[in-house]
């Protein structure tokens, strides 16, 4: 398991965001070492990578979704699907892996990227119409979804410096059964599965945890 790439973005104007400054989506490869810390609270902090653009912060970056990362075999399968080139970094990921189940990750799962750097997996992507706009297919939003391989944010629970080619070790994870895959659905087309997301504990996503806390509420009630 490696990483491929680390891909950073800049602010670019588009016309599928309201967002004052556009968005940081349009993300590439770099060379070099690329530094990755925690950002701090959601809505006040963006990416944490160095010099990675996050512009809509009420939707994007903060602690729990400090890295995005998507598997290329993923992407690969996309490429064939859509019949285009798809580089590492066009789906906003700032981490291309390889050789690592992204969709199958534990939420809470911790892997090891490179000599250093700690990250927890906190939750899958939802997809917006940023997303659309720039992957710019049609139905792109609910193909995305029922095909339910969304990518994975992680938090930075230590910090480190990161590049192209450095290895990827899941060393924890957590005694429960809720995968990214299993969020994502339960956050889009089944949100009967809400509840079971509680199982991953204060490792899931803030605002995942709300929602699943709030529908749990509702059913009891």
């Amino acid at each position: 398991m490696k990483l491929l790439t680390v891909n950073l973005g800049r602010p670019s104007p588009s016309e599928h965001t309201d967002a004052e400054g556009g968005t940081g989506i349009d993300k590439r490869p770099v060379d070099g070492p690329v530094t990755v810390t925690a950002p701090g609270p959601h809505g006040t902090a963006g990416s944490g990578l160095a010099g990675d653009a996050v512009v809509d912060l009420r939707h994007h970056g903060g602690d729990d979704q400090a890295v995005y990362a998507y598997a290329r075999e993923d992407l690969d399968a996309w490429q064939r699907e859509l019949d285009r080139e798809l580089p590492n970094g066009c789906f906003g990921e700032n981490l291309t892996t390889l050789g690592v189940d992204v969709t199958g990750a534990l939420i809470g799962e911790r892997w090891r990227v490179g000599p250093r750097l700690l990250l927890e997996v906190t939750g899958p992507r939802t997809p917006c119409r940023t997303f659309h706009g720039w992957i710019g297919e049609d139905g792109w939003i609910k193909r995305f979804t029922r095909a339910a391989v969304p990518g994975a944010y992680l938090r930075v629970v230590e910090a480190g410096e990161i590049r192209a080619g450095d290895a990827v070790e899941v060393v924890h994870r957590p005694d429960h059964e809720v995968t990214v895959g299993l969020a994502f659905r339960a956050l889009t087309t089944s949100r009967e599965l809400l509840p079971r997301l509680l199982a991953a504990g204060e490792a899931l996503h803030g605002e995942a945890r709300r929602k699943a806390l709030k529908y749990a509420a509702r059913q009891e009630g």
